[in-house]
């Protein structure tokens, strides 16, 4: 079938054509032919290295806290020196950050990465027993750490030197970061570090929900495809708003600003925080999600774009129309993390009057951020769909038990392959000989293609088998979004005597009876479909901090008695 390319579409395959910004070239990546970007940067080393042409411009924005580019390049420069001569770390020695959105994210992420060492952002919300394993099983040799996260390795802080950040006097074996502040070189230069595009710069645990993290490991060309994927998607949507071409440059243009609410030890916290390094963009960041907060940031910084999981955003969309002035000055908003409810894209377009741009990106930790993605116009029209791969990001729509690939309409597993995705997990080959395999990742994801664009239905393992038939929880979830009622919902499976499994609906509503709900689902969705059980939350779901739902956690709750 000729499939009508998109405006978006035809421009991303104008702009990574051969001589073009965004040439796409074929290489071998760890023995597997692949298309890279041209002219992207080699490592993480190269973006920190651009971001000093911004200057004096405002980076980091935290309560009543600024920082410049070049105030933080200083700083990045003093540390990355520092982590040498102090500390004794190495090229390929890891360094643990484990903190919430706090400014310091970014000076200790940078001079790592200049320093050619390995980053682990450690999942903030962890209890100290969670951090410890993953200092253990990543080998790190320093934590950079708030107080909080401090406290709770308290007294035992697993034989590792520890910088406090935001604290006070810090315990013993812990220095407070002010002090290391007060021994930087002011003058310092990057360290003299060779380094390569398949070193490794990260390694990023991944959420736990069905057992152990595991520890994906991403390397410098991992992150700098990733971060040259959103610059393309940036210069895609500047073309679309300039009616077709190009804009100049405009050195009068207020300056960019990204309010990212995404946890940075997520990817795609980490992946906002990377661009906005690259572009010039303020990185703003709140303590916690407060909706007043944010919008009052959002008008005094005059930010244009806002990232965060759907149930953040949706909270934001919620208050927006009775503050739009607030916010005039938004032009984005992205969302990521857990899947996106097809009504909330009507509800931003329908609130911000199509003047701010929705956006999506499909990926996970191991595809290092997106490896799809909708935004604009393709969004308000597609709502239900991931998009399309990025440049570069090889789909297969696999078979789950033999792995062939399955024609456009049929069901499968998702495979990716491309230079986005890591190379493997940190000490577990039995974990990467598993989901890794000919070059290709297996997500543990269903989906499928129709006419180019993609659609995910749900997790490999969440699928509910109900009586032989398949029930694709995302779907009936989407479903039940769709109610006026209800603000929250998740779909799982639960035993049944004869049917094998049986659907069940959690879901957070008001004014709405569960017979009501289920009726609305059989109005749109076959009846095998239609949850047997509709079971009404008091209190929100449990969600990872990246907004999935533990349905891990659900299903012991709602499991019935004796089983």
């Amino acid at each position: 079938m000729q499939i009508e390319l998109t405006d978006r579409a035809r421009l991303i395959a104008e702009l990574t054509a051969p001589g073009a910004p965004f040439e796409l070239v074929e290489r071998t990546v760890r023995g597997v032919p692949m298309r890279v970007y041209a002219g992207a940067p080699p490592t993480l080393r190269d973006v920190l290295l651009l971001s000093r042409q911004h200057g004096d411009r405002p980076f980091l924005v935290y309560e009543d806290e600024r920082t410049s580019f070049a105030e933080h390049f200083r700083l990045a420069a003093g540390l990355a020196v520092h982590l040498r001569e102090r500390y004794h770390l190495e090229p390929g020695d890891r360094i643990a950050v484990a903190m919430r959105n706090y400014p310091e994210w970014a000076p200790v992420f940078w001079a790592a990465q200049a320093a050619g060492l390995i980053v682990v952002p450690v999942n903030a919300w962890w209890t100290g027993e969670e951090i410890r394993y993953a200092l253990t099983d990543s080998g790190a040799k320093l934590l950079v750490a708030d107080a909080e996260r401090v406290a709770s390795l308290l007294p035992d802080l697993a034989g590792l030197p520890v910088i406090e950040v935001r604290g006070g006097t810090p315990p013993e074996g812990a220095r407070a970061w002010r002090d290391v502040l007060a021994e930087l070189d002011p003058d310092a230069e990057l360290p003299d570090i060779a380094l390569e595009p398949d070193d490794d710069a990260t390694i990023m645990y991944t959420s736990g929900t069905t057992g152990r993290p595991k520890g994906a490991v991403g390397t410098h060309r991992n992150h700098c495809t990733n971060l040259w994927n959103t610059m393309l998607g940036l210069a895609v949507s500047k073309i679309i708003g300039n009616g077709g071409t190009m804009p100049g440059p405009d050195p009068a243009a207020p300056q960019p600003g990204s309010l990212v609410t995404f946890p940075i030890f997520h990817i795609a916290g980490l992946t906002g925080m990377c661009f906005c390094t690259a572009v010039g963009s303020k990185l703003a960041t709140l303590y916690r999600w407060d909706r007043d907060q944010a919008r009052e940031l959002v008008r005094q910084e005059q930010l244009t774009s806002v990232s965060g999981v759907p149930t953040v955003l949706r909270d934001l969309v919620a208050g927006a129309a009775e503050y739009r002035d607030d916010l005039a000055s938004l032009a984005g908003i992205s969302m990521g993390g857990a899947p996106i409810p097809p009504d909330l894209i009507d509800s931003i377009d329908t609130t911000f009057a199509t003047l701010v741009s929705p956006a999506n990106g499909y990926g996970l930790t191991e595809t290092t951020s997106a490896v799809a993605s909708n935004s604009g116009a393709d969004y308000v029209s597609h709502p239900d769909s991931v998009g399309r791969p990025v440049p570069g990001a090889d789909l297969r729509i696999a078979d789950p038990a033999t792995g062939d690939p399955l024609p456009d309409g049929e069901i499968g597993e998702l495979w990716f392959r491309g230079p986005n995705v890591v190379r493997g997990y940190w000490n577990n080959s039995e974990a990467t000989a598993v989901a890794f395999t000919g070059g290709w990742f297996r997500t543990g994801d269903l989906g499928y293609l129709r006419e180019g664009w993609l659609y995910v239905v749900d997790r490999l393992k969440d699928m509910v088998i109900r009586g032989g038939e398949n029930v694709y929880c995302v779907e009936v979830e989407d479903v039940l979004f769709d109610h006026p009622a209800v603000t929250d919902a998740a779909v799982l499976g639960r035993p049944h005597a004869t049917l094998g499994e049986e659907v069940v609906a959690v879901v957070r509503a008001d004014g709405v009876t569960a017979e009501e709900l289920k009726a609305h689902v059989a109005a749109k969705l076959a009846q095998f479909k239609v949850p047997e059980h509709v079971i009404f939350a008091d209190r929100p779901l449990p969600r990872t901090p990246t907004g999935k739902v533990l349905k891990r956690r659900l299903r012991d709750e709602i499991r019935p008695e004796g089983q």
